[in-house]
């Protein structure tokens, strides 16, 4: 599967800002690194202001631009080529008309031009997730003219791994990555960039937590560490 993905362009769409390195910051890394893909992350959300009752962005405007420069150290953990930044609000996509999540992507899509799109778990608790996850397969209808062949989605720690444990929605992944210790390091020092999303262990965003999550992922493959995706679409 890593082999088909040589040199192809790769859009991740993610919901707010650390999703992209929670979901499949390492994989990312090995990818840059070996097999040259270009690779664009489109970022919806500002992902902060839902810790107020209110969304008030004076409020938070400091925590705002600290938060947007993490994005750039991020970015410069991993390597990946360039940010898409926009501005829904946080935890309340559900108040946002799924076509403007769809005009967003669409531009994207026309000036990125990807073969492939990595995303959330359509079955996370968090509401943006899951609105993301839509936005995207909505847009990338298989009709004719579709570029994008790919399909992959990811499981976001803190938020996928918390759907209730009857519900049906879980993430069952068919395809893992073999990542490197040195790609999990480059992920927690990405992660760890975030001032206001980096945790303390045990919580599923600390650092010891991410490199168990790449050990178990790993044992259950027989490698050393793997992140963990559902296949959902690929068309040859």
């Amino acid at each position: 599967m890593l082999e088909s993905l040589r040199n192809k362009r790769i859009l991740v769409v993610v919901a707010h800002p650390d999703d992209e390195i929670l979901g499949l910051g390492a994989t990312m890394h090995r990818l840059i690194e070996d097999y040259g893909v270009k690779t664009r992350v489109i970022i919806l959300g500002e992902g902060i202001t839902s810790r107020s009752d209110t969304r008030d962005r004076s409020e938070w405007k400091k925590q705002l631009e600290v938060h947007r420069k993490n994005i750039y150290a991020a970015q410069e953990a991993i390597g990946y080529d360039s940010v898409g930044i926009y501005d829904l609000p946080d935890n309340r996509f559900d108040s946002v008309a799924l076509l403007d999540l769809i005009k967003i992507l669409e531009k994207e899509k026309i000036e990125f031009d990807p073969d492939v799109i990595f995303t959330h778990h359509g079955g996370d608790v968090n509401i943006d997730h899951q609105r993301t996850f839509e936005a995207v397969i909505t847009c990338c209808r298989p009709m004719a003219h579709e570029s994008v062949k790919t399909i992959v989605t990811f499981e976001t720690m803190s938020g996928t791994e918390w759907r209730a444990s009857t519900d049906p929605k879980h993430f069952i992944p068919n395809f893992f990555v073999s990542v490197s210790k040195t790609g999990i390091e480059a992920k927690i020092k990405a992660m760890e960039s975030y001032e206001f999303e980096r945790r303390l262990y045990p919580h599923p965003r600390s650092p010891e937590a991410l490199m168990i999550v790449a050990q178990r992922w790993g044992i259950s493959v027989g490698v050393d560490f793997a992140e963990a995706f559902c296949l959902v679409r690929n068309i040859n």
